[in-house]
């Protein structure tokens, strides 16, 4: 990767990145911080890194960098604490993006991460599987009970509407 290619890469994709550790973390400082971890990783790997493979490479290891600031910061919680039952909506809000956001955020991590990079970056399910080193299997599972307890805790778009 030339030097013309990772500046067109920052240009690219730094957004759509920092969009996505910010939708996971909730702290703009934190994925300030992660997105730069990324692109001076990509840096240090820039002559293994073609062009071509480099929006995957910068998903993947802001989703892994993302991962291991939370394993640091002790915030990971376990699948299992959640169950089936995250809850149901029961305010009165007129903002869906509103809904929207506290309803990803009652979502387990893995969930929540495998939604946003399927319906909000568009991700297929293999690129997915590459970012996360789950399955492709898994990643429909997750993305599956994902959307079922999103659609659970929402309840019937009409009500929002």
């Amino acid at each position: 990767m030339t030097v013309e290619d990772y500046n067109k890469s920052v240009n690219l994709y730094s957004d759509g990145i920092y969009r996505f550790i910010l939708k996971n973390i909730k702290n703009q400082d934190e994925a300030k911080d992660i997105v730069q971890d990324v692109y001076e990783k990509l840096w240090v790997k820039s002559g293994d890194v073609s062009f071509d493979k480099v929006k995957s490479y910068l998903f993947s290891a802001a989703y892994h960098t993302m991962i291991d600031k939370i394993r640091k910061n002790k915030r990971i919680t376990n699948i299992s604490e959640y169950g089936e039952d995250i809850g149901f909506y029961s305010g009165t809000y007129n903002d869906l993006n509103e809904v929207l956001t506290e309803a990803l955020d009652r979502l387990p991590g893995i969930q929540k991460s495998v939604i946003l990079l399927r319906d909000y970056e568009g991700y297929s399910y293999k690129e997915i599987a590459e970012i996360t080193n789950l399955s492709e299997s898994q990643v429909k599972v997750y993305i599956y009970r994902g959307r079922l307890a999103l659609k659970k805790y929402i309840g019937r778009l009409e009500v929002l509407v």
